[in-house]
């Protein structure tokens, strides 16, 4: 079965929306096709007409920064964007469902959830490791149509096995879908486009929220075959990413070293303030990670959360996540909110 057989029957046959531009390709001189304004009000070049809706400036950028060929690459309103693409590509309402692993992301049972597809849980092991079989199992009970990974994971922080992805996308007759938001800060766990060319069934989702300081643009990147990015172009907004978001995207991807040195930097205040909180006697456990956050145990969860609050630091409570009971989520900041945190963690505990 190839992956466009897994695809909804209205999908395959959709006929998407195609813009004049488009169609007339590069080397036009007057626009006159897509009912803009000649002219600008504000002083931002090119603001007034439509971005590119191939996003290839970003694509191109990506694959110098990055290593993904432009080819092999969709870009996306954020990566919660190409998730719902995928959703709707292949999920029937009301009769398909998807598999994830909790804890994991809460943004890919909600995305299910409002295109009324059903969501299907197989958790991790209690060190937030992957048991193949459980989850074999389950894909071979449910057939989910798209199988989540989230590596490293959200919020456990921690590398899910190379090796027990690929035999699982391998295996699995639907679509894997590997989530790596977080990959920048443990490229040792990467997979790459080179494992889509060997699986026409693996789609990797990257982002430039995290490492690349981009949360505000709304940058995500997905890999995948060319049929799956083909009806992904066909089910997108026809222009998802504004023009300045798209030209912040090009020029932080254009300072590849001043990325890898503010990665240096966040990787060294996780180890001090890690450190920190685990001198505090009321600190139970740090967890290990691979992100830029990790997660801390305490007594009162709950309580601790709401203090901070009031001492205007926000952190993120996931004591109510299986696996996290006593959990608190902390984002790895400058060394000193590193120092503000601890302290007040400090005063709490």
């Amino acid at each position: 079965m190839s992956v466009v057989d897994l695809m909804r029957d209205n999908i395959r046959a959709l006929e998407p929306y195609k813009c004049a531009r488009d169609e007339a390709g590069s080397g036009m001189r007057v626009y006159l096709d897509a009912n803009e304004n000649w002219a600008p009000i504000i002083d931002h070049d090119g603001i007034n007409r439509y971005p590119d809706s191939s996003n290839l400036a970003i694509r191109k950028a990506a694959e110098k920064a990055l290593g993904i060929p432009a080819s092999m690459s969709c870009a996306g309103n954020g990566s919660d964007e190409l998730i719902d693409i995928l959703i709707r590509i292949f999920c029937n309402p009301g009769r398909d469902c998807i598999l994830t692993l909790p804890p994991t992301y809460g943004e890919y049972g909600v995305l299910a959830a409002i295109n009324d597809v059903e969501v299907v849980t197989c958790p991790l092991r209690e060190d937030f490791s992957i048991d193949e079989d459980a989850v074999m199992r389950t894909i071979d009970e449910k057939r989910p149509k798209l199988t989540f990974l989230c590596s490293p994971n959200n919020p456990s922080g921690n590398l899910l096995d190379r090796d027990a992805i690929r035999r699982l996308a391998e295996a699995n007759a639907g679509i894997t879908v590997v989530d790596h938001a977080y990959i920048d800060f443990a490229p040792q766990g990467e997979l790459t486009w080179k494992d889509v060319e060997d699986n026409e069934r693996l789609v990797i989702l990257r982002t430039l929220s995290k490492a690349w300081a981009l949360a505000g643009a709304r940058i995500g990147l997905m890999i995948a075959a060319p049929e799956i990015l083909a009806k992904a172009y066909d089910v997108k907004y026809p222009y998802n990413i504004p023009l300045p978001s798209s030209q912040a995207a090009v020029q932080a991807l254009s300072d590849v070293e001043g990325c890898r040195s503010r990665l240096r930097q966040i990787l060294a205040n996780r180890s001090y303030l890690a450190r920190r909180l685990s001198a505090i006697d009321g600190v139970k456990d740090v967890l290990a990670s691979d992100a830029n956050f990790f997660l801390i145990r305490v007594d009162e969860p709950k309580r601790i959360y709401e203090s901070l609050k009031k001492k205007g630091i926000v952190v993120r409570d996931r004591s109510g996540n299986l696996h996290c009971e006593g959990c608190l989520r902390i984002t790895v900041g400058s060394r000193e909110e590193c120092d503000e945190l601890a302290a007040a963690l400090e005063e709490l505990l």
